[in-house]
């Protein structure tokens, strides 16, 4: 059975996508940037963006019946590769106790020029 969450995001209805899916005891987040209420925050801190990404990850992923403790993969994209180390700090101070897998991706850029990291999140229950 496949369940599908929504945040009331603008981009998810314009562009078809959930935040969450849910396909049995697997959940997987879409790709969560530092933006809330429509406004990208911590603009040229890269720490600071992964910590509300994340955010709003898990607050998705407990929407959808999942905890911190149920997270098994993580995945991290940033615009630079200077981030990686402020990038990777938060996912420790976030999951160190869970130790999910994780990848961390350097990639060209990201859809709004202010976004410097996005994240994504699995969970399994």
């Amino acid at each position: 059975m496949i369940t599908r969450f929504g945040s009331g995001g603008p981009w998810e209805e314009r562009y078809g996508y959930s935040r969450v899916v849910r396909a049995g005891n697997l959940l997987v987040t879409a790709g969560c940037t530092a933006t809330v209420d429509g406004v990208v925050t911590g603009i040229g801190d890269p720490r600071a963006q992964a910590l509300t990404a994340f955010g709003i990850a898990l607050d998705a992923l407990a929407g959808a019946g999942a905890g911190i403790d149920s997270v098994i993969r993580t995945r991290m994209y940033v615009t630079d590769a200077a981030y990686s180390d402020a990038v990777a700090g938060a996912h420790g101070s976030l999951f160190a106790a869970v130790r999910p897998v994780a990848t961390l991706v350097v990639v060209a850029g990201l859809l709004d020029p202010q976004h410097l990291v996005e994240v994504e999140v699995e969970a399994y229950v």
